[in-house]
């Protein structure tokens, strides 16, 4: 049995405004409520929209909720002359736990390399921000049967000039590209596959310490019907969860299915 503490981790991609995520923020801390569910059970994050971040820290420091909160990129530069971008020590001065770095949507539309999501790495690690970095193949790489190697390639150009003391706390995200947002998903199998391999990789390259402790999420399609399932696995610790995550009594029933698998 892992000691890994199973990680849930809501993306809200770009929905809520900061009303919105403050009205879904309190059902689910309500819902958690009446789940029984706290943070000895699991770790629940959301990650809203930077326009939302203020208003969620306000709420849950103001409330002394045990939830945590994050942020869904953070920008490779330090504070300067970088119009529209975001520094990660703005992020940690706002109280954000985690940062989402790398996700396949960033690498389509915003055309970031390995090289890029390194160096925002890098940014989030100084700033002593949690990261949850994203790796996952597209469906024609699952197809040809070279899912592995592609995403063992990311991870390893993702995490490339780092060492294990500096990468203490990874959180690692594995979304196959083609169950995100299209209703089909991993089996379970399939996401068991995959974070084991990631896991032998991080042993190999920074040792077994790194290995054991980093948590590995399955994310793509994760609903209540099929987290159980899906977190049963020993080398995965948890769910990177996007359109579930958007309403709060929603996302506490994935919660309590994770918990109870």
């Amino acid at each position: 049995m892992s000691d890994r503490t199973l990680l849930l981790a809501g993306n809200w991609k770009m929905n809520h405004d900061h009303l919105e995520a403050i009205s879904s923020v309190q059902k689910l801390a309500w819902a958690l409520e009446d789940a029984k569910l706290d943070d000895s059970a699991c770790e629940v994050v959301v990650i809203p929209p930077f326009t939302d971040i203020r208003s969620v820290q306000t709420l849950v420091q103001g409330d002394k909720l045990w939830l945590k909160y994050g942020a869904q990129d953070v920008s490779q530069h330090a504070p300067g002359a970088h119009t529209g971008e975001i520094a990660a020590s703005f992020l940690s001065r706002l109280g954000c736990s985690y940062v989402v770095i790398g996700h396949s949507e960033r690498r389509a539309d915003n055309h970031e390399t390995n090289e890029t999501v390194a160096a925002k790495l890098r940014a989030a690690v100084e700033a002593e921000l949690t990261p949850i970095v994203c790796v996952g193949e597209s469906l024609q790489q699952r197809q040809d049967r070279t899912h592995i190697d592609f995403t063992l390639g990311q991870l390893d150009e993702s995490l490339a000039g780092f060492t294990a003391d500096e990468l203490d706390g990874l959180v690692i995200a594995y979304e196959p590209v083609w169950a995100i947002g299209t209703g089909e998903t991993a089996t379970a199998a399939d996401a068991a596959e995959m974070a084991t391999a990631i896991r032998a990789r991080i042993g190999e390259k920074f040792g077994t310490g790194l290995a054991e402790s980093t948590r590995i999420l399955y994310g793509g399609s994760v609903k209540t019907a099929n987290v159980a399932e899906i977190v049963a696995s020993a080398d995965v610790d948890g769910a990177l969860v996007g359109g579930a995550s958007l309403s709060g009594p929603d996302f506490a029933a994935l919660c309590k299915a994770a918990v109870a698998k």
